[in-house]
């Protein structure tokens, strides 16, 4: 049976920092995106919101011409009875009967006025309608050209990053492969703690490469050494020498 080999603190070192690279440069593809996809979203949804709307708008265009019609045909109703009794006026036999569809006339009249009213009042309510719409109509349009525009920028700047992307990927899985799990669970906590998913950097000018404290000069000594894994005492990130790289 073949010996297990025993991978020296230094080569653990050095996986987990190149694995950092790898892992920083995938988070600057991330970032270069920035926070396109979720406008891309935002906007998505908020004309699906806009669509609803124009469609509630339409359908009170619709109904107010409707109102419309109606007052215009009840007006026409009333004017036609209203000449019906007055044809009628001259065949009654009393004044009781002349009186009376004297009433009517004056009723349909009144109903005719009241009608022609209301039809403009529709009228109005219908251009207030229709200019909303019209904006609504405007807006929606602008929308969808920018985000067309967004989708073509987001769809451009995937294209160009993600094969190396993917490329990157594939490689942090392989120097994952090359790491125990203890460490890796270690480094993938720390990550998760800083935005910029810094877990192993470098002592840069005798102080940590991630929260900028001084590090001890015997301390720097003792990571040089590549004897054990050594934690910053300020951040909890992981350091090595910048030598650890070459």
């Amino acid at each position: 049976m073949a010996a297990i080999k025993e991978i020296s603190t230094e080569q653990k070192l050095k996986d987990l920092y190149q694995l950092q690279k790898i892992d920083s440069k995938i988070t600057e593809i991330k970032t270069l995106r920035g926070e396109l996809p979720m406008e891309v979203r935002d906007m998505e949804d908020e004309l699906e919101g806009l669509k609803v709307r124009i469609q509630h708008l339409e359908e009170e265009v619709t109904k107010a011409e409707d109102v419309i019609n109606n007052h215009k045909a009840a007006k026409k109703d009333a004017e036609a009875a209203a000449k019906k009794y007055e044809k009628q006026q001259d065949n009654v036999k009393n004044n009781r009967e002349f009186d009376a569809l004297s009433k009517e006339i004056e009723m349909q009249k009144l109903e005719a006025q009241l009608n022609e009213k209301r039809a403009k009042d529709a009228a109005e309510e219908l251009r207030l309608k229709q200019s909303n719409l019209e904006a609504a109509q405007k807006h929606i349009k602008e929308k969808e050209k920018f985000l067309k525009a967004k989708k073509t920028e987001l769809t451009d700047l995937i294209d160009e990053t993600e094969s190396e992307e993917n490329d990157l990927l594939s490689q942090s899985t392989h120097h994952r492969e090359n790491i125990e799990e203890r460490l890796l669970m270690s480094y993938d906590k720390i990550r998760k703690n800083y935005r910029n998913g810094l877990a192993v950097v470098p002592i840069r000018r005798g102080a940590c490469g991630g929260c900028f404290n001084r590090i001890p000069p015997q301390k720097q000594m003792e990571i040089k050494q590549h004897r054990k894994i050594t934690a910053c005492e300020h951040c909890g990130r992981i350091l090595v020498d910048e030598a650890i790289d070459m």
